[in-house]
């Protein structure tokens, strides 16, 4: 199957309307009818400020960067993208073709 890769890049405690980010958006996601997304969380990372995140021992929760990713077909990455700026959020992400599907 012809689509797209979804990716989104947030901060692992950021919230929107009281749920965790990632939740948000994988929950909005299941909504639409999208088959499927994964969340994975950064071992470390940094974003447009320069600013390193990364674990440490004595963390418990930390601000750890977490991608997104959603495969799936044009028509539904335009309409999640729709949703998220209907929300007002301001999200980096990465949106490229894709060709995916099972192994028989």
């Amino acid at each position: 199957m012809q689509g797209v890769c979804l990716k989104f890049y947030v901060g692992e405690i950021q919230r929107h309307n009281g749920d965790l980010l990632y939740e948000w958006l994988l929950e909005r996601a299941k909504g639409m009818g999208i088959a499927g997304g994964t969340a994975i969380r950064a071992i470390a990372g940094f974003g447009r400020r320069g600013r390193l995140h990364e674990e440490a021992f004595y963390e418990l929760a930390g601000d750890l960067p977490v991608e997104i990713e959603f495969l799936l077909s044009e028509p539904q990455a335009e309409q999640l993208l729709a949703l998220i700026g209907l929300e007002k959020l301001q999200l980096f992400y990465v949106r490229m073709p894709a060709e995916f599907g099972a192994t028989e």
